[in-house]
């Protein structure tokens, strides 16, 4: 049975990465100690450019002395990151076709990251296609929108968390190098319910106005502030956040915001808790709530960073949903988001 948040206290956006790094117990309990955290289950719309340009795809181009592809010989992958054109930072895709249109063919020097591997610099030198136009084979990436879950709000400093996960680009897989984004409110418009095989998804609409600023984009969750509290949130609502070791099998509850654009808690049970897991697949999460079954299917896209309380206190947040059954899922310790905040 669904329960208003509020009412309920007051009685006590879907990509997987894994996070890197060793939380011990003893940092993680630390960075939940003594903390009181406002649970969210509000959606959250989020407009972000990135750091440069993300290499999504390439294009061979045909020249007068047949196809060519400058950017793969210059040794540039898929997933790097350009950073620069002749040390001059790029700040959009649009920016980088008007250098490359502009440089009458000279070799320009780019400089790049790759995963695991840092900086590093090639010379790419751009070819007239058929068209006159200098190209270089590249389909890039620099700015990105969706709709997420608002794990928790910080009531001393509106710092939040949500999602549970990072942001991460459709094509390639890879986390998003957020440069800045924008925080804004959404409007549920409707349910896609989730079926086996076919993920469900909360639709909605991006409301007119700032509410705060994104500042990270982690494996772990992405992480802002906001410029005063969302409508209908209160300091009063925060909980005491659990430490890894006082999550248990069993009952638990989720808050979302689905078609009525007001939150409510839905039933589930927590199952296969992994107390070493270090990103964002810690333990199972099935929803066995009749209500939230009837009308979303289970688990369905825009719910993640849903928060998950339990005997009173904020344990994490889902993540992930099972494509095979949409009632299952995953979910993450909150000090495994804490942790990244940081």
């Amino acid at each position: 049975m669904k329960t208003k948040l509020n009412s309920l206290l007051a009685a006590l956006l879907i990509c997987v990465l894994l996070g890197s790094g060793t939380i011990c117990d003893a940092q993680a309990a630390g960075v939940a100690q003594g903390k009181t955290l406002i649970p969210g289950g509000i959606p959250f719309g989020v407009k972000f450019t990135t750091e440069g340009v993300l290499v999504v795809g390439f294009s061979d181009i045909p020249t007068a002395d047949g196809q060519k592809n400058p950017a793969r010989e210059a040794g540039l992958r898929l997933k790097d990151v350009l950073l620069a054109l002749d040390g001059q930072p790029i700040e959009s895709a649009a920016a980088l076709t008007d250098t490359i249109a502009a440089c009458g063919g000279r070799a320009i020097t780019v400089t790049y990251r790759r995963s695991g591997e840092g900086e590093h610099s090639a010379t790419l030198t751009p070819v007239l296609d058929e068209s006159g136009c200098f190209r270089t084979g590249l389909y890039v990436r620099d700015s990105g929108a969706g709709i997420g879950t608002v794990t928790y709000i910080d009531p001393a400093s509106l710092r939040f968390g949500g999602l549970g996960h990072g942001i991460c680009d459709i094509d390639t897989g890879e986390l998003m190098p957020l440069r800045r984004g924008n925080v804004v409110g959404v409007t549920v418009s409707g349910i896609q319910r989730g079926i086996a095989g076919t993920p469900g998804e909360i639709k909605g609409y991006f409301c007119a106005g700032k509410q705060g600023s994104l500042l990270c984009n982690s494996p772990c969750g992405v992480f802002g502030i906001y410029s005063t509290l969302p409508e209908g949130v209160t300091a009063e609502q925060a909980l005491p956040v659990a430490a890894r070791g006082e999550v248990t099998d069993g009952a638990a509850q989720i808050f979302c915001t689905l078609s009525d654009n007001e939150r409510h808690a839905y039933d589930v049970e927590i199952s296969a808790i992994d107390r070493s897991a270090e990103g964002s697949k810690c333990f199972s999460v099935r929803v066995v709530d009749p209500a939230l079954l009837e009308e979303t299917g289970g688990i369905v896209q825009g719910m993640s960073g849903s928060p998950i309380v339990q005997n009173g206190k904020l344990i994490g947040a889902v993540t992930h949903v099972l494509i095979g059954d949409p009632t299952a899922g995953y979910g993450i310790f909150i000090e495994n988001m804490l942790e990244a905040a940081q």
